[in-house]
């Protein structure tokens, strides 16, 4: 009875999150927390995100701390952030939402961060649409870890996102099959305060506004220092 009401807990707390509003100190607080992710992520040193995957990166989705729970039904449910590689940098960001579900014999809950990384122009695409499917409308793999780069590179022909997971200090490629991607508008015209389309945003025509300056500065600096280290 009490792994049950602990179940249903979560589950109130994962609808409570899906549709409660955003203001825009909790959006500037949800970009902080990504310049975080990547921050740690590249100090992992050997398992980190490998340099070739970093030098072909057209976008990176970051989702600090989405929830993950488990009992028989499972649920996860995050939001996070987007910028994509423009013909002068990197993006403003933009903001996304990710849910999925699985059934199995399973308890327990974790929060977990996650990375995408679109590794190719049909990665860019999907990331402009209002809602895709991991595994079905776009193809995804696990993607390798290890900064010396030796790792295989069957994603150069069958993935257009990459996707990883850091939880209690691990570092990993995750299989994220079955999880659908959502634009975020709404949170995106809060934080702009005025309507912008995905497009025009993560095309680079919308400015980098000064508090996301630190998370765009982190991912431009990584993907500069991968080419420059070649």
């Amino acid at each position: 009875m009490k792994k049950f009401a602990a179940c249903l807990c979560f589950c109130l707390l994962l609808s409570c999150n899906a549709f409660a509003a955003s203001s825009r100190e909790d959006l500037q607080n949800r970009i902080d927390s990504a310049k975080v992710v990547i921050d740690e992520i590249m100090h992992a040193q050997d398992r980190s995100i490998p340099q070739n995957i970093l030098e072909q990166a057209t976008c990176v989705a970051v989702v600090p701390g989405m929830l993950k729970g488990a009992f028989v039904f499972g649920a996860q449910y995050g939001r996070g952030v987007v910028t994509c590689r423009t013909g002068h940098g990197w993006s403003a960001p933009v903001f996304i939402r990710m849910a999925g579900g699985s059934f199995g014999f399973q308890i327990g809950g974790q929060s977990t961060d996650l990375v995408l990384v679109a590794v190719n122009d049909r990665g860019f695409q999907d990331l402009l649409k209002s809602k895709f499917k991991i595994g079905g409308d776009a193809s995804a793999a696990a993607g390798p870890v290890g900064r010396a780069g030796q790792a295989s590179t069957d994603w150069k022909m069958n993935a257009e996102l990459l996707s990883y997971s850091r939880s209690k200090g691990l570092f990993a490629g995750i299989d994220l099959d079955g999880t659908s991607v959502t634009q975020d508008k709404d949170a995106t015209e809060t934080y702009y305060g005025a309507p912008h389309s995905f497009e025009s945003i993560l095309r680079g025509n919308v400015a980098v506004p000064q508090g996301a300056v630190p998370f765009v500065r982190d991912v431009a600096h990584n993907f500069v220092k991968a080419k420059e280290s070649k």
